[in-house]
């Protein structure tokens, strides 16, 4: 690792289709970890490339009548506003798999000329990497040679192990010209792992801090990444990082399923900054189960947060959010533990409105600036200019609701007046069916949303 500065790169989404909750889940992990390490003083590059040719684009295109190039270009349009909807900062550089071709074919000849990769001997003009050519392939995930299932284009006649996997694969006359580049053993185009390797090196060289991705990634695309980097000469990844799924109804959220939350529809029924919180509360290690209840549970725990800064601030003033609590931070710096690290912020929330009963200004100060500091360092400020309109809107919505309720209690306030306790018991139990609770000072009754319960994590 380079003094002060941390290298990351990880693999960005095919551009096939619309992102998806479990596509855009790695994004916002990502974002946090990076926002951490600058946080604590790094100089952080992040690479993160986008595929824009691989099978399942060419398929897609060829059904939707589209240029593949124009078929990939709509959806990484979509990748961007997504990254953007739920608050994520760009990477430092996105390249894209096209417009590295010579990179990958430059590896590809050392890879041949140093015997772990072969041009097939059926005239294909396919290339493959020579699995058992290389004694630690396996490495990574585990795993030993005997043990793996055949790539899934084990039948192709001129792989020597059904196990070999592709470098390049040969034009096909059914597939479009634009979608081919000359090459010593012929036209064709690039295998999905090549693409990686000869990105990752060209942005970040023989040997970087953090490669990672989706669980689903680490085999076969990362253990094929590793095998041909590493028998290419470079030293490659030092830390491997996977996320793991979203789920619905107990299954990896897939296209393919079916079952697939666009984040361009999720964020029409939720505020962007509460699906990044329920995204990011979980450690990126733990599987989500999706739901939209789960994201309004998401959405109401944010809002109780947001609510106590409010009170805060209207007490207080403005606070300086430069102060991290301690388990905090050790919550992050233990694997990017955000599970633990949103627990510590809701129990410094709930201390926090404690203190507000109490009139404890001083300790207000304090606690509101932590929450504060917290929300920034996960990308979770309600002030963020990133936020944009939406957070105007949400604004707009609370300022209502605030009203609402304030009327109701002021209508409260005058049932108890002339005696109808149980007119007065009734808008009580109204407000508490809807997660509203209301507390009796000698400064009048306030209202606040229903404490934050523990998470499983906790």
């Amino acid at each position: 690792m380079v003094p002060g500065k941390v290298s990351i790169y990880h693999c960005g989404l095919t551009v096939q289709a619309a992102p998806h909750l479990g596509h855009i889940r790695k994004e916002v992990n990502f974002d946090v970890l990076r926002r951490w390490l600058t946080h604590r003083g790094f100089e952080v590059t992040v690479i993160a490339n986008v595929t824009d040719i691989e099978d399942k684009i060419l398929i897609k295109s060829a059904d939707a009548g589209t240029p593949c190039y124009a078929h990939a270009y709509r959806f990484e349009r979509e990748l961007h506003d997504a990254y953007a909807a739920l608050g994520c900062l760009p990477p430092t550089y996105e390249p894209r798999a096209t417009g590295h071709i010579p990179e990958m074919i430059e590896l590809i000849k050392s890879l041949i000329d140093r015997g772990h990769a072969y041009v097939a001997d059926d005239g294909s003009g396919d290339v493959y990497f020579d699995v058992r050519s290389w004694p630690d392939y396996g490495s990574l995930s585990g795993q030993r040679i005997e043990e793996m299932e055949p790539d899934p284009d084990h039948d192709f006649p001129g792989k020597r192990d059904p196990r070999d996997f592709a470098l390049w694969k040969g034009y096909k006359p059914s597939e479009p010209a634009t979608a081919s580049w000359p090459t010593p053993w012929g036209r064709g185009r690039p295998g999905w792992h090549i693409e990686c390797s000869a990105m990752a090196h060209k942005y970040l060289g023989e040997e970087f801090d953090i490669h990672g991705g989706g669980i689903d990634l680490r085999f076969p695309h990362h253990e094929n990444e590793l095998a041909q980097s590493t028998a290419a000469g470079q030293k490659f990844a030092r830390i491997w990082m996977h996320n793991a799924w979203v789920t619905a109804a107990g299954e990896k959220m897939s296209k393919s399923l079916g079952n697939g939350a666009l984040v361009s529809e999720v964020i029409k029924r939720h505020s962007p900054r509460a699906v990044r919180f329920y995204l990011l509360q979980p450690h990126y290690r733990s599987a989500i189960e999706y739901s939209d209840a789960a994201v309004g549970e998401a959405a109401a725990a944010l809002a109780r947060v947001d609510h106590f800064v409010q009170r805060a601030t209207e007490l207080v003033g403005p606070t300086p959010d430069d102060r991290l609590p301690d388990e905090f931070s050790a919550a992050m710096d233990d694997d990017l533990g955000t599970a633990g690290a949103v627990a510590v912020l809701f129990r410094t929330v709930r201390d926090g409105n404690s203190a507000i009963d109490a009139g404890d200004h001083d300790r207000v100060a304090e606690l509101a600036g932590q929450v504060r500091a917290m929300l920034a360092v996960l990308g979770l400020a309600a002030d963020d200019p990133i936020w944009g309109a939406r957070q105007d809107d949400q604004d707009r919505y609370r300022q209502v609701i605030d009203g609402l309720v304030n009327e109701l209690i002021k209508q409260r306030a005058e049932a108890r007046s002339r005696k109808d306790y149980a007119a007065a018991d009734a808008i009580r139990s109204s407000l508490t069916e809807h997660g509203i609770e209301l507390t009796d000072t000698p400064d009048g009754t306030r209202w606040t949303l229903r404490s934050v319960a523990p998470t499983k994590e906790e």
